[in-house]
């Protein structure tokens, strides 16, 4: 064991890889669930609208409008095999195939959830220590610099004061630099270097300067250690690209390559077999159409029968890269309301998980003006109140809350996810629902 070591945006947003990919920030375990006096009740998966008048009229509303193609939500009790399911919608504006539990979706990084896991795989195995310092796994971050100011130019540097550690890239206070946050010349130099956090498209599209990827995890974290920070590592929270070099640690650690390792370490045990980096062409037929909102319209920027997806990645991004299914993700949530158990079967070990989704913040971590005020951090995903969880940059969101007992994501496909208020109108639909389930002592089921 190694624990010891222990934005209200206009419905017309500019359009570009900064303005699509930030709002995934927003998302997470911002609502409080606790007290239902429910029964236990197991059926087959079937749609719950009755159940959740609310968000039915939501996902209804946004679908009817077309808004979106699709408004598809889950919910799963427990230790229940199955999600309940709400809304609907079609693979495309322009197709008919209508969604379902097995239809794929781009989590980006809701990604960031599962490698914060898969690195807690590592640390309960000892292969890595919650305190340990990133430079013994690799050398090259042994003496980082830190900028004087975050926007001003790379030689104006003092020396890091501490150095980076696991514990800081799990909870985004190593004071790395992203290249959807940083600005200035740090941000110039993440797309020179091709340090980018998450793919859209085959087609050039505006706003969207023309970046030739690393050629790779390794190259990737190599590139990345040649650049100042932007924070001191352990004084602020500031979102960055540190679970994508997780990736990397996580390959030197275990021996394995990343993505092999997610999917014999959590997508095999899991029972997830449609979480992919790379959609293979024989499921190209299930994956949604994403889209771009420009003046409250959407148009098509990764057409899911074209889409970049389909491509094998430069970086398997851990920070951003997967697909994955609502059947699948619902099964990733349901391993750790159980606390690391799914089926019988044992993926990651109890403290793991109590750990990965606790708040593994520094102590020494200012907050304060972040998104993160008030909050705390896990593995990957935000920790309040008895909850974990994350979103993502085309309005995707899921979460696990360990006081009631439920697991819910909401799927969509459009960016930047703030275009429009889906998840905050979710988060109030569904707390409504909630509240007359209280009152009348039931559950959806």
């Amino acid at each position: 064991m190694a624990f010891r070591d222990f934005e209200t945006a206009s419905l017309s947003p500019q359009l570009s890889r900064r303005a699509l990919f930030r709002g995934a920030v927003l998302a997470g375990a911002g609502i409080s669930l606790a007290g239902l006096p429910f029964g236990r009740q197991v059926l087959a998966a079937h749609d719950v609208a009755e159940s959740w008048p609310n968000v039915a009229k939501l996902a209804d509303s946004y679908v009817s409008s077309r808004k979106v193609a699709n408004l598809f939500l889950t919910f799963g009790w427990g230790r229940e095999d199955h999600a309940h399911t709400v809304g609907g919608g079609t693979l495309s504006l322009a197709r008919p195939a209508p969604v379902d539990e097995n239809s794929l979706y781009r989590i980006y990084s809701m990604s960031k959830p599962i490698t914060g896991m898969a690195t807690m795989i590592l640390i309960d195995e000892g292969k890595l220590g919650l305190d340990q310092p990133l430079h013994e796994i690799i050398p090259a971050f042994r003496d980082m610099q830190v900028l004087t100011d975050p926007k001003g130019p790379l030689d104006q540097t003092v020396p890091a004061e501490r150095p980076i550690t696991i514990r800081q890239l799990l909870t985004h206070t190593a004071g790395l630099g992203y290249q959807i946050i940083s600005e200035g010349p740090l941000r110039d130099a993440y797309n020179e270097l091709g340090l980018v956090g998450g793919r859209v498209s085959r087609m050039p599209l505006p706003g969207f300067p023309p970046v030739t990827p690393a050629p790779g995890l390794e190259a990737f974290a190599e590139r990345l250690a040649t650049l100042p920070l932007m924070y001191q590592p352990a004084t602020k929270w500031s979102y960055s690209c540190s679970i994508d070099l997780l990736g990397r640690v996580i390959e030197v650690a275990s021996g394995m390559e990343f993505e092999a390792f997610l999917k014999e370490r959590i997508f095999e045990p899991c029972g997830m077999t449609s979480t992919f980096m790379q959609v293979p062409q024989s499921e190209a037929a299930r994956l949604t159409d994403n889209y771009g909102i420009v003046g409250g319209m959407p148009f098509p920027i990764d057409p899911g029968v074209n889409s970049v997806f389909l491509d094998p990645p430069e970086v398997p991004a851990g920070g951003g890269g997967l697909v994955s299914s609502p059947k699948d993700y619902d099964r990733f949530l349901r391993m750790l309301l159980e606390y690391g158990m799914i089926d019988g079967r044992r993926v990651i070990s109890e403290e793991a998980v109590r750990v990965g989704v606790s708040d593994l913040l520094p102590a020494t971590v200012d907050t304060k003006g972040t998104w993160l005020e008030g909050e705390g951090h896990g593995a990957g995903g935000r920790s309040k109140n008895g909850t974990f969880g994350w979103g993502g940059a085309a309005g995707t969101l899921a979460l696990v809350d360990y006081n009631l007992g439920l697991r819910s994501c909401l799927f969509t496909q459009y960016m930047p996810s703030e275009a429009y208020p889906i998840r905050e109108e979710f988060q109030s639909a569904m707390e409504q629902d909630l509240t007359v389930m209280r009152a009348n002592g039931t559950k959806a089921a």
